[in-house]
């Protein structure tokens, strides 16, 4: 279920549009936008309380998303998402830069790299995404699975560079590989 938010707490939400407003002004290449983007995340990163508890509960092994702002000039996009016990993504990479939040719970993130000759995805790491934690990438080298591996729900707040209503998804390309340990 994907739904655009109507009401929020404003002044966060305000605060942080405008900060992230000012973070792609500068005009920077992906990656030194996306890190711009996540400092302006840690210096405002919204409340737990972001979305109304109504749309918290939900099946186990699903996630949702809703779409809190999509900036008019297409250059970025919010989502906060609800990943519930269990929920686990396809592991996938990225149209654009991301940076995301933990407001609440633990993500967990398994990260991959393609093999040179594109047959199979390696292991690059692990990463445990904590409440207040903020972090960020850009392609390439955004290969990842995102899951929830704990008993409670967590929420994380996400920022695309680009238009999510215009491009429907923040994934180019899903992966269905087989996965290799690193050397």
């Amino acid at each position: 279920m994907n739904t655009t938010l109507t009401s929020h707490p404003a002044t966060e939400l305000d605060e942080l549009v405008i900060a992230v407003r000012a973070a792609v002004a500068r005009d920077a290449g992906p990656r030194d936008t996306a890190a711009y983007v996540a400092d302006a995340l840690r210096d405002h990163l919204p409340s737990p309380d972001l979305l109304p508890a109504d749309l918290l509960p939900g099946e186990r092994g699903t996630s949702s998303g809703h779409r809190l702002h999509v900036e008019p000039d297409g250059s970025f996009s919010m989502v906060a998402i609800v990943w519930r016990p269990g929920a686990v993504t396809r592991v996938h990479d990225h149209v654009t830069w991301c940076v995301f939040g933990g407001l609440a719970g633990v993500e967990d993130e398994d990260l991959y790299t393609l093999s040179d000759d594109g047959t199979a995805l390696i292991e690059a790491g692990r990463n445990r995404n904590l409440t207040g934690e903020v972090t960020g990438f850009a392609p390439p080298g955004d290969i990842h699975r995102v899951r929830n591996a704990g008993d409670d729900i967590a929420v994380s707040l996400h920022i695309y560079g680009t238009d999510l209503d215009r491009v429907g998804s923040s994934v180019r390309r899903f992966y269905d590989l087989p996965v290799r340990p690193a050397h």
